[in-house]
């Protein structure tokens, strides 16, 4: 496989984002959007998928966190695509569960070219450290939109709404992780019946 590194830049009236990943990398991250809780949950995706992520937000947190949790799902999304390319020899499907103390979450992939979300975490509070958990939905909306992947998520139990996202944000790591790895028996070869994804 070739350097699977890109950079993104989006600016809208209500942000300006930049995302660098280099899914080859060590698990480096570094970050600068203005959301603590935000950022340590991306620290889960970079230490877990084992890929290097810088991403610099400014945004119009002094309206709130919407604009800037979202678009920096888009950016991360578009990230991805350029990273990925022609998607030839990699696993393509991916899947994790993460224990974190009583929580339990499952998250599964798949690189398809066809944008799909499922999502179900019922969230025992609204806000972990003054963050709308309902943000992160909107985070992987637009990850999912802009990545071109199907994505299904399932916090399986728990109590702890910060447990709860963590494990799903550590097996999204893992997940992408084995997704994203190459496949010997397909070195060269799209995964797909198609012929193209």
């Amino acid at each position: 496989m070739s350097e699977r590194k890109a950079s993104v830049t989006r600016n809208t009236l209500e942000t300006r984002i930049t995302a660098t990943v280099n899914l080859d990398g060590s698990g480096q991250a570094q970050f600068d959007t203005g959301i603590p809780f935000l950022e340590h949950m991306l620290d889960q995706i970079a230490r877990h998928g084992m890929m290097d992520l810088d991403i610099v937000a400014k945004g119009d947190l002094h309206i709130d966190d919407h604009h800037t949790v979202e678009d920096i799902g888009i950016t991360l999304g578009q990230a991805f695509t350029k990273a990925v390319g022609d998607k030839k020899g990699i696993v393509r499907y991916g899947h994790s569960y993460v224990p974190l103390d009583e929580a339990l979450s499952r998250v599964v992939v798949d690189f398809s070219g066809r944008p799909g979300l499922v999502y179900h975490i019922p969230f025992t509070r609204a806000q972990v450290g003054g963050f709308d958990v309902d943000l992160f939905q909107e985070f992987f909306q637009g990850f999912v939109n802009h990545a071109q992947v199907s994505l299904h998520i399932d916090n399986l139990r728990g109590d702890n709404s910060h447990h709860q996202i963590e494990t799903v944000f550590k097996a999204f790591g893992r997940a992408l992780r084995m997704a994203l790895a190459a496949d010997p028996a397909m070195a060269g070869i799209t995964p797909s019946t198609k012929g193209v994804l």
